[in-house]
């Protein structure tokens, strides 16, 4: 299977998988995955996505097992900005932080009432929301993150990675939840393979590449100001945009208008995909960790080339037991 299949040549941001394995050093091959079933009968589910083959995913969770043209993910060639595409509900406020802040003083509370004398204390909240937070969420909601847990060392594909989630999708198998991994820098840039895309070789060359899944679709993220949205792409969450290849005329035309800056953009070799029930199974299995975090984080802060230790530092953020994760070592895959 080609995993990771951008043709820069046709102007679709897809990798060649020769030049794939070079930049991971062979490390991310789906088709060497392989999970033990679990005791209780833990089923195959299946991805389908445009333009695959059924070769390989026996059990893996998140990696697709065939094709069929009735079941599209709305993350393929297909996905539109216009304005038939539905838009993020988030609004241009971030009422995350509202509710990151809620946690904190719930937090605080407990905390209060587990001291000796028991007093619960109505003080004002001590922390003060900083650009980093993360917490845990009850369920998926887009631009949330799924944080891999030890369930998925080994899987080459998705141990220790974090997955910011597009799309919530619906129960349509044609459009189910998709993301883009975001701690998974290929430290190369679009200029290193050479493309032969006008705006690929012009406008975005200097643009890093991540490795953002095992399907074969590519997609970008646009960090743009929290308190605007930008026409014409989708929020994921304030200040965080994504499009994908049929808007990279529009992406580079807000470049040259002086509207965006080129290193705004991260550009994803791939994406991952599931069914809607697939990836409540496998969040009730334990194989993801749901939460919610701050745009900063998302968005990369100072260097998102040097996201590889988001892993661990949005569990540490988590605290308490998603803390105690961040530093287990990682399993043998044997």
């Amino acid at each position: 299977m080609d995993v990771l299949a951008l043709n820069l040549k046709s102007g679709s941001l897809f990798l060649g998988t020769k030049s794939v394995r070079a930049l991971e050093d062979e490390r991310i091959r789906v088709s060497e995955v392989v999970v033990r079933r679990v005791s209780f009968g833990y089923r195959s589910l299946v991805v389908k996505a445009t333009g695959k083959k059924k070769n390989h995913g026996n059990d893996d969770p998140s990696v697709p097992e065939g094709d069929s043209p009735e079941s599209v993910n709305p993350a393929s060639d297909e996905l539109k900005s216009d304005a038939s595409t539905p838009k993020s509900q988030h609004p241009l406020l971030d009422w995350r932080d509202f509710r990151a802040n809620l946690v904190i003083r719930k937090h605080e509370l407990l905390d209060s009432a587990d001291s000796p004398d028991g007093a619960v204390s109505h003080k004002p909240p001590s922390q003060k929301l900083g650009l980093k937070w993360a917490h845990p969420i009850p369920v998926p909601e887009p631009g949330c993150v799924l944080v891999a847990t030890e369930r998925l060392d080994g899987v080459r594909s998705f141990e220790r990675t974090v997955v910011l989630l597009l799309r919530l999708g619906t129960r349509d198998p044609r459009e189910g939840p998709f993301g883009v991994i975001i701690n998974r820098p290929l430290h190369k840039k679009i200029k290193h393979m050479n493309p032969s895309n006008t705006e690929l070789a012009t406008t975005f060359s200097d643009c890093a590449l991540h490795f953002g899944g095992p399907l074969d679709t590519s997609m970008f993220l646009i960090k743009t100001s929290e308190s605007s949205s930008l026409p014409g792409f989708e929020q994921v969450v304030p200040g965080i945009c994504f499009g994908s290849r049929n808007s990279l005329d529009e992406a580079a035309e807000l470049v040259k208008k002086g509207m965006l800056r080129a290193e705004d953009f991260r550009f994803f070799v791939g994406y991952a995909g599931w069914q809607l029930d697939q990836l409540k199974e496998e969040i009730a299995q334990d194989y993801w960790v749901v939460a919610a975090c701050s745009s900063h984080l998302i968005g990369g802060g100072a260097s998102v080339d040097d996201s590889s230790g988001l892993w661990e530092e949005i569990l540490q953020l988590m605290g308490g037991q998603y803390s105690e994760l961040s530093r287990k070592p990682k399993k043998d895959s044997s």
